[in-house]
C-alpha cells in the first residue's frame, strides 16, 4: 500500500510529464516610413501633350486637358518624389498569417484623359487587376513582363466593366504597361508574392508595414532613374520606425 507521502510524488511526477499546449509565438513584426527627396532643382517637363493640341491623336479627348509628363513628379514644396517603388524581391521567410493573402483581391486601373491611373500600382499574385475605361475614345493595353505571359488587348471606349488581368509570379523589375494607339501613355506594375512594396506618394513617402524584424534590402525603383537603390538596406525593429530622408541626385534622372 502507497503511503500518503510516495501517492503524492507519483501524482506530481505523473502530472508533470503531461505535455502542457505547445505556445506558438508569433514572430516579431515592424513598419518602416520613409521619403525620397530631389536633390536639386526642381524639374520642369514639357507636357506629353499640350491642351487643345489638335494634331494629338484623338483630340477632342485627349487634349481637352493636359496631359503632363508622369515620368518624373517631383513636389515644389517638400521636393519629395512620386511614384518610387520600395520593394522586396523575394518574399522574408516569417510573413505574419493575416498578411500571407490580400484583403482587396481585386484592383483597377482606369484610363481618363488618355492617361493612366494609377500610374504605378503595386500589385500581388493573388490579385487581379482590371483594366477599365472612362474616356470616349477606343485604347489597347499592351503588357510586357518579364516572367508572366505579355497582354495586348483593346478596351472599348466607355468600358466599365474592363478586362481582367492576373499575373501568378512575381516579377524581378516593374512591368511596362502601355497603349499603342496612344503612344504617350505609359504605366508601370510591381508584381510580387508578398506584401511589402510602396509607391511613393507626392510627398516622396511611403509605408510599409508588418515586416519581419531583421536586416531587409529593398529594390528602390523609379520609371526616369531606373534602380535608384539596388540594395536598400533596412535593419527592421518592433513597432514603427521612421528612416532618414533620403536625397536622391538630380543626375539619377534621364533628362527630357
Amino acid at each position: 500500500m502507497l503511503s500518503l507521502n510516495r501517492w503524492l510524488v507519483l501524482g506530481m511526477a505523473a502530472v508533470a510529464g503531461l505535455q502542457a499546449p505547445s505556445i506558438v509565438h508569433a514572430a516579431e513584426t515592424g513598419t518602416i516610413v520613409g521619403q525620397f527627396i530631389y536633390d536639386g532643382a526642381v524639374p520642369t517637363l514639357a507636357p506629353k501633350v499640350a491642351k487643345g493640341d489638335a494634331t494629338a491623336r484623338d483630340a477632342a479627348t485627349c487634349a481637352n486637358d493636359e496631359v503632363p509628363d508622369e515620368s518624373l513628379v517631383v513636389d515644389p514644396e517638400s521636393k519629395g518624389i512620386a511614384n518610387i517603388i520600395v520593394y522586396l524581391r523575394k518574399a522574408p521567410a516569417n510573413i505574419p498569417a493575416e498578411l500571407k493573402e490580400s484583403k482587396e483581391k481585386n484592383l483597377v486601373v482606369d484610363q481618363k484623359g488618355c492617361r493612366y491611373f494609377p500610374h504605378v500600382l503595386a500589385v500581388r499574385t493573388d490579385q487581379t487587376v482590371t483594366c477599365v475605361s472612362s474616356d470616349p475614345v477606343a485604347h489597347n493595353v499592351n503588357i510586357a513582363p518579364f516572367t508572366n505571359p505579355s497582354q495586348n488587348f483593346v478596351i472599348p471606349a466607355n468600358d466599365k466593366t474592363g478586362t481582367a488581368v492576373k499575373m501568378t509570379k512575381p516579377e524581378s523589375l516593374p512591368v511596362n504597361v502601355k497603349c499603342d494607339i496612344h503612344p504617350w501613355m505609359q504605366s508601370y506594375w510591381v508584381v510580387t508574392d508578398h506584401p511589402y512594396a510602396a509607391v511613393t506618394d507626392k510627398d516622396g513617402k511611403f509605408k510599409i508595414e508588418g515586416l519581419p524584424v531583421g536586416e531587409h534590402s529593398f529594390t528602390v525603383w523609379q520609371e526616369s532613374a531606373g534602380y535608384v537603390e539596388r540594395s536598400f538596406k533596412v535593419t527592421v525593429k518592433a513597432g514603427e520606425q521612421t528612416l532618414p530622408p533620403v536625397k536622391v541626385p538630380a543626375s539619377k534622372f534621364k533628362k527630357k
